[in-house]
């Protein structure tokens, strides 16, 4: 007769092996005690440019760089897009067409559309700047590894970033770029989505509204 070695139930979960301590307002709190806040950035399309306005842009996004006191972090995601949807948006709007004028273009235009998926990879894409908080502003004890009620943390990560980002949005605005700063909501959304890839992407219902941990795995 052999015997079984007893198992432990495993006790670990996806949360310790996430950084991500608390979403607060728009400040996002880590576990060491550091924090960052994140600003999305509109995309431009550069090739539809004239070569005189993709070189003053270049040059703007230059100054914008090298006019930065303190330091920033460049995040780009890219994900396939499902077009599906959109596919059967067309197919609806031919059915409800009366004249085959409209229904051969708008046929003409899915295929297209089609045709262009096949053969490239149709991307979306995001851009952000974050603006970290790091412990060594708070002092040693802090770096050191020192507990700090999260309240105390939140409110000297915001003394901190707040004047960045509000001189971070006025050079964006200069060269001509829409920023967003995300609040707890998009966040929470943000990292759900990072976590849990999905063809479509995911949305959480207000925040406000759960009771409980929403990255569970």
């Amino acid at each position: 007769m052999t015997m079984q070695k007893p198992t432990s139930p495993i006790k670990a979960s996806t949360q310790q092996f996430i950084e991500i301590e608390e979403i607060k307002d728009d400040i996002l709190l880590l576990k060491d005690n550091s924090a960052a806040l994140v600003i999305e950035v509109g995309a431009v399309n550069f090739w539809l440019l004239s070569t005189e306005e993709q070189t003053s842009l270049i040059y703007a996004y230059g100054s914008l760089l090298n006019s930065l006191s303190f330091p920033i972090q460049i995040l780009i995601l890219s994900k396939k897009m499902d077009i599906s949807s959109y596919l059967e948006y067309i197919n609806f709007k031919i059915t409800k067409q009366h004249t085959d004028l409209m229904k051969n273009r708008l046929n003409s235009y899915r295929d297209f559309i089609k045709n262009v998926v096949k053969k490239n990879s149709v991307l979306e894409k995001r851009f952000f700047f974050v603006v970290p908080f790091s412990p060594l502003e708070m002092g040693m004890n802090a770096a050191s590894g020192a507990q700090y009620k999260k309240e105390y943390v939140i409110m000297r990560a915001k003394t901190s970033l707040y004047p960045k980002r509000d001189h971070l949005l006025r050079l964006l605005a200069k060269i001509g770029l829409r920023a967003t700063i995300l609040q707890q909501q998009e966040m929470s959304e943000l990292f759900l989505n990072l976590y849990n890839p999905s063809a479509t992407g995911k949305k959480l219902a207000p925040i406000q509204s759960y009771t409980d941990v929403i990255l569970t795995n």
